[in-house]
């Protein structure tokens, strides 16, 4: 070495005495590293991680950090449900009797993500459902509760209490699109209703606001006039009435308010929400998607356990023939090999889990399936060729498998236990040792598959039918805790990916793929007890509040 740039320095250590040469600048450099600037490669990519083949869930890596140089609240999660479907959020809910109906579907909506109507009962009461969301807007309410003039303030009461709000057009025989005579309050009956029996049996006819006093707007008015009138009038409600003073339509001062907290809704060309909903394969499915179709559904999910079949494709050529313009999601799948044949069939977007649900035990009866975190990888890299989004479905418990699952491919996230439970699924709460809970249950069970009224669609997505003798259950029954309204809960869970991308350092998920696919992302699998360490350990108690 130069004599200029190293000298002999003599130091003791351990009573033992040494010379190492040591830069006059600064002597770390070397002791640190011997000199040397080169930064080895850290972590591993994407396609190293599963080149193993092994299985691996979300628990079995974790994305490494990289360089920031913006904020979280910078960081676009705009992602591809479909080919020509696109959302704000990466989030959907799945269709699953005890997790989407009309309720959920508008939430996940209103939060920027999607929501997938159950089949699991008539055809009716599913293109009912899917209804509802497309007439929920943020502006006209086209089938608003409406009383008549014979029913008593009582029935305002079971009203408020069924659904949460009063203002309760009067027509003249309590239906919609007959003569508008007034309106009910909670103040027009808050009083009565504290007098007793008396005062709860009253007329509405004696109680409401009439019409000659109401503030109104006639048929044909913009959303932009109505809501100009509505701010005007310092109403809380504006009746739509035609030229015949008949009721057509209604606006709610609260959906002004949160189509100001909501603008990152889900919606369509016609400023409707959008809506999914699931069909089987049957001959049935033919005429549920007729009335799926007229209702206004935007995308139908071909709802199957093991998708890669010759119904599922002769399904989806059917489709694709008969509503040219409707976007189809098939699956579910788990292999490249599974994905190419829906592919060449035309599906719109894949699905892909098997086995993976918390509620599932297909893996466990069956014997087949796949670890998700490996399928999700194999099938979205296949997938990403043919410009094909993936759903990954199943087997997500925390914002950070929703992370997981988008830095392996996926463009968006199904989940099932992570929403169930709050107010917006379907379902009574019931208490169990003090604990307010929901029932949730896979479709796979046989409490799902025996549904009165339904059960035929869960059958179906198992490959059983009615006259089958025995039925091998492929999910169970249980009971989640009450997690509240989800639409608290998506905003904490957009929040909390926004802030994951920024510590990957991509400033959108389309960047964040993009890195995944280079190799710029890098990957480290864990060990037992690496991922024992990166939870709560060495507390005696603790509470653990994420949001």
């Amino acid at each position: 070495m130069d004599g200029d740039t190293f000298k002999q320095k003599s130091y003791i250590s351990n009573g033992r005495k040494f010379s190492t040469p040591m830069p006059e600048s600064n002597p770390s450099d070397f002791l640190i590293c011997g000199g040397t600037t080169y930064v080895p490669e850290d972590g591993i990519t994407g396609a190293q991680l599963m080149a193993g083949g092994d299985g691996l869930t979300y628990n079995d890596f974790i994305l490494l950090p990289g360089y920031i140089d913006f904020v979280p609240e910078e960081c676009d999660l705009t992602s591809a449900l479909t080919k020509k479907i696109t959302i704000r959020a990466p989030l959907v809910s799945s269709p699953m009797d005890t997790v989407t109906e009309s309720n959920m579907a508008i939430a996940m909506a209103l939060g920027g993500g999607i929501g997938f109507v159950h089949h699991n009962c008539k055809k009716e009461y599913q293109a009912m459902e899917v209804s509802k969301v497309k007439k929920y807007q943020h502006g006209f309410v086209l089938d608003p509760i409406v009383l008549g003039t014979d029913h008593v303030v009582q029935d305002v009461a079971d009203v408020k209490k069924k659904y949460g709000f009063t203002g309760i057009p009067i027509t003249e025989d309590g239906k919609m699109g007959s003569k508008l005579v007034g309106i009910v309050t909670s103040r027009d009956i808050d009083f009565l209703l504290e007098k007793g029996k008396e005062g709860a049996q009253m007329l509405l006819s004696e109680v409401m606001t009439p019409v000659e006093q109401l503030t109104t707007a006639k048929a044909g008015v913009t959303l932009q006039e109505a809501n100009h009138i509505l701010e005007k009038s310092k109403k809380g409600k504006l009746p739509i009435i035609n030229e015949d003073g008949e009721l057509v339509a209604l606006i709610a001062r609260t959906d002004l308010k949160k189509s100001r907290e909501f603008p990152y809704a889900s919606k369509d060309e016609n400023n409707q929400l959008l809506v999914g909903a699931a069909i089987s394969t049957r001959e049935d499915d033919k005429l549920r998607l007729e009335a799926l179709v007229m209702a206004g559904v935007d995308v139908v999910v071909l709802d199957s356990s093991q998708g890669n079949s010759i119904y599922q494709i002769n399904m989806i050529r059917w489709i694709k023939d008969k509503y040219p313009n409707l976007q189809i999601i098939g699956g579910n799948v788990v292999t490249a090999c599974q994905a190419k044949n829906l592919i060449d069939a035309g599906v719109d977007g894949l699905r892909v889990g098997m086995g993976a649900g918390s509620i599932c035990i297909t893996q466990e009866v069956m014997a087949v399936g796949r670890s998700q975190g490996t399928a999700v990888y194999k099938v979205a890299e296949y997938a990403r060729r043919f410009g094909v989004p993936v759903i990954a479905d199943g087997g997500i418990q925390s914002v950070g498998h929703i992370m997981k699952a988008l830095g392996l491919g996926a463009s968006t996230v199904m989940m099932g236990s992570l929403l169930a439970g709050t107010t917006e699924a379907p379902g009574d709460y019931f208490y169990q040792d003090g604990v307010r809970l929901k029932k949730y249950r896979g479709m796979g069970s046989l409490e799902a598959m025996e549904k009165k009224g339904g059960g035929v669609a869960a059958m179906d997505r198992y490959f059983h039918q009615e006259t089958d003798k025995v039925k091998v259950a492929q999910g169970v029954s249980g009971s989640i805790v009450d997690k509240g309204s989800v639409l608290r809960y998506l905003p904490y869970l957009i929040r909390g990916l926004q802030h994951g991308c920024q510590d990957i350092g991509a400033r959108s998920l389309s960047i964040l793929r993009s890195m995944m696919y280079s190799g710029e992302l890098k990957f480290e699998r864990r060990t037992p007890s690496a991922q024992y360490e990166g939870g709560v350990h060495s507390l005696h108690s603790f509470e653990k509040r994420l949001y």
